[in-house]
């Protein structure tokens, strides 16, 4: 089981414009693909600490620093921001899917999504980067055994990578 964010790495639910790290394996939708579509709906999450993280605490406008991950150069490929409010994901009812949830139904469905909206990309900021950086000591994606797919990022760390490692 994933360590869960400590109350202080969690955005504080509905106040301001919150940040979150979102995992992506470039071969299903890169950094690239998100450029070339405009947007994306978030699929194929199947842990419930990241799901409820999209239906109970994301909000449209938020920030998102879109990471490739399992990968040859994993790392923050980009930047993108959430653009739909939840809902359900359509992965889980598709059984010719590897994303599909037989327990699921229109009904009841057990998985939502966002939409992300491309922004921008960046020079990829690897792990190894990161951790270079005592202001991002603390962040959740850096924590040992730490596999979530989404994780909040705090308004400081999302500043220091914005303007740091990755200005405009």
């Amino acid at each position: 089981m994933s360590p869960s964010p400590s109350k202080s790495a969690s955005p504080p639910k509905g106040q301001g414009r919150q940040y979150w790290l979102m995992k992506s394996e470039p071969d299903e939708a890169s950094i690239d693909t998100l450029a070339e579509q405009g947007q994306l709906p978030w699929t194929g999450v199947r842990n419930y600490q990241a799901r409820n993280f999209m239906r109970d605490q994301m909000r449209i406008g938020d920030g998102v620093l879109f990471y490739h991950s399992s990968c040859p150069q994993p790392g923050i490929a980009g930047l993108a921001e959430v653009c739909s409010a939840p809902y359900p994901d359509p992965t889980q009812f598709d059984p010719d899917s590897k994303y599909h949830d037989a327990a699921a139904s229109p009904d009841k469905p057990r998985w939502m999504l966002v939409d992300v909206r491309f922004v921008r990309k960046t020079p990829l900021i690897s792990l190894a980067m990161l951790r270079e950086h005592e202001a991002l000591a603390d962040m959740v994606v850096l924590r040992r055994g730490n596999r979530l797919s989404i994780t909040p990022v705090t308004e400081a760390e999302w500043q220091f990578i914005t303007t740091r490692l990755a200005p405009r």
